[in-house]
């Protein structure tokens, strides 16, 4: 084809474009090559960013909608590249952002045919998303593209788009003929308003307004509605819980600010919602409902955009269909002002004896470094325009317990999901989308050889572009892979498997400067802070490798954690002397909480 010759490639390509797209994560392959090459033609818009594997480049996508708001876009070829991606697509299905795939395929003609990379990739993506269509002919390929960026944001959910590549190839008509069997559409999306009747918002106000000691559960719903939800706790005398998608939504130095809710939350949270007669959810569908208040306890109110979550998780007196910030507003009218008669005032003594707790905790001697100190010391470090990626494992606990966000910063993780390799991923798209703002990126170990080393290539590729080159990666070195470790004493009373969960030796900080990065390793305690501000000062990409003790206890908080006691202690008695320091640990933790026996 001559390069004046517009064909189906070059209209995916312009419709990326007009449906705002400036970055398509992923990697090359030859069931996509005719659309790389349009992008070529088209002059890096939008811009083609190369992750080392297909599923980082998902995670890439899922990142971006996640500290956007908008709509991320992954590319692969067919066969291996396509099943690649099925990790992301269900990152984004669980956790509800949007996303699009533009997946390559082979010849119609060989499809069926047991051919080379032959998948049937609308099996293989059925159940990960919400819409997934092959482009079977060049009239086909617009509204097939304007329906997965619509259905993508209509319902927050991934989506997918097959090209075979000899569709790829084929030429566009000049102009989509009017007739039968042809559909013309357009880029075209609209947030809708959505808000409750008044009727339900007078309902849901006398429930809350009954309520004496009121709890609020904020979950990722309330993005754009912080101050709302801080004005209901006052106007409540509420105490505020979140889920970890919930987490940098709200004002975490408020008093009332009661921390993470769930197995690895704080205790805070949890007295907050063992305590309370009254439940305000906003935003959450957190599935971790044995930490909810017993059903019957609590009359509660949920607040959702989506009403297949209304009473999901929890039974409710009043579900309020709407957006957060909408309904919040309609509702704070109708909510009385009270005094505080008690409650609130042992809300706070709550969150005080946690945040004492907590630094207790981190300052417990460990060989050689307590993990949730390495955390705990970034909290007064962290700058104020950061975004910070979190990745799945023991991690996930220090950063839920130990880092507060300042205002404005978005944290963000594989929660529902969990899928260890977010860290990497979700920074790298945090970093592309605003180079001129400092990412901070928390992993383990395990994910660190899981997919975070390849990752860490493409941050050397990219760097030098950045307005500001901070990129830290905190790496908690313990050779263990500690939450399945922790899971195992825990929930089955088993001992550490070795040949499960130990780690190879790797030197993570000498592998950053191997790549042209800074590398930093810290195994004293009195090193941390100074190890925390040369990372956030270098002049290039920081990657700090703190050693830490793997027997450190992941405890969830009292009262639950006083129940999974007695199985813990039967698994660290068969651990030989590694389980009796762990052992030390959990019974001065379980002291630290009050509930030792």
């Amino acid at each position: 084809m001559g390069e004046d010759q517009q064909l189906v490639a070059d209209l995916v390509v312009e419709r990326l474009r007009a449906w705002g797209v400036e970055r398509v994560f992923g990697h090359s392959g030859d069931g996509i090559n005719t659309v790389l090459g349009a992008m070529r033609r088209a002059g890096g818009r939008p811009a083609f960013v190369q992750a080392r594997h297909e599923e980082t480049a998902a995670l890439m996508a899922v990142g971006h909608a996640k500290y956007t708001g908008g709509v991320g876009v992954v590319m692969s070829t067919q066969g291996p590249g396509a099943v690649h991606l099925v990790n992301g697509l269900y990152d984004a299905k669980l956790d509800g952002v949007p996303l699009v795939a533009v997946v390559g395929q082979q010849e119609r003609t060989v499809l069926g045919s047991a051919y080379q990379q032959d998948i049937d990739l609308q099996t293989l993506f059925g159940d990960a998303t919400r819409y997934v269509q092959t482009v079977t002919a060049p009239e086909q390929a617009q509204m097939v593209l304007d329906r997965a960026f619509r259905t993508a944001l209509a319902s927050r959910a991934p989506c997918a788009v097959v090209l075979p590549h000899d569709v790829q190839r084929l030429p566009l008509p000049e102009g989509l003929p009017q007739e039968h069997g042809v559909i013309v559409s357009s880029p075209q999306w609209r947030r809708p308003r959505v808000r409750p009747h008044d009727d339900d918002l007078r309902a849901a106000a006398e429930v809350l307004n009954a309520g004496r000691k009121v709890a609020l559960l904020v979950g990722q719903g309330a993005r754009h509605a912080g101050a709302q939800v801080q004005a209901a706790a006052e106007r409540l005398g509420a105490g505020i819980t979140t889920s970890l998608l919930g987490k940098p939504w709200v004002d975490e130095h408020s008093p009332v600010a009661a921390g993470v809710m769930g197995h690895l939350g704080t205790s805070a949270s949890a007295f907050v919602l063992e305590n309370c007669d009254t439940l305000l959810i906003v935003g959450s569908n957190d599935p971790w409902t044995e930490y909810y208040p017993p059903p019957g306890q609590a009359r509660t109110v949920q607040i959702d955009v989506d009403t297949r979550n209304l009473g999901n998780r929890y039974p409710v007196d009043v579900g309020l269909p709407g957006d957060a910030a909408e309904t919040l507003d309609a509702l704070l009218p109708l909510l009385d002002e009270r005094a505080d008669d008690g409650w609130r005032t042992q809300v706070v003594e709550a969150v005080e004896r946690w945040r004492d707790l907590a630094a207790e905790r981190a300052a417990l001697p460990a060989r050689p470094l307590n993990p949730e100190l390495v955390v705990r010391e970034l909290s007064p470090r962290l700058p104020a325009d950061a975004q910070v990626g979190v990745d799945v494992g023991s991690i996930t606990y220090w950063y839920a317990r130990h880092l507060l966000l300042p205002p404005g910063v978005q944290a963000h993780l594989s929660s529902t999901l969990a899928s260890m390799g977010s860290a990497l991923p979700y920074g790298l798209a945090a970093k592309l989308a605003a180079p001129d703002r400092p990412v901070v990126a928390l992993a383990g170990d395990g994910a660190m050889q899981m997919n975070g080393l390849a990752e860490l290539i493409t941050v050397a590729a990219r760097w030098s572009d950045w307005a500001d080159p901070r990129f830290v990666v905190c790496v908690l070195h313990n050779r263990d892979l500690a939450e399945v470790t922790w899971e195992q004493r825990e929930m089955e009373g088993d001992p550490r498997f070795d040949d499960s969960q130990r780690l190879p030796e790797f030197p993570y900080a000498r592998y950053a400067e191997l790549l042209g990065l800074h590398g930093i390793r810290v195994d004293d305690p009195a090193d941390v802070g100074a190890a925390w501000d040369a990372a956030l000062k270098a002049d290039r990409p920081a990657l700090l490798e703190a050693v830490v003790d793997a027997e450190v206890p992941l405890l969830p908080p009292f009262p639950a954690g006083r129940q999974k006691l007695d199985t813990m202690r039967q698994g660290l008695a068969q651990d030989g002397p590694e389980g009796e320091r762990a052992l030390q640990f959990l019974e001065e933790q379980a002291r630290q909480e009050g509930g030792s026996g």
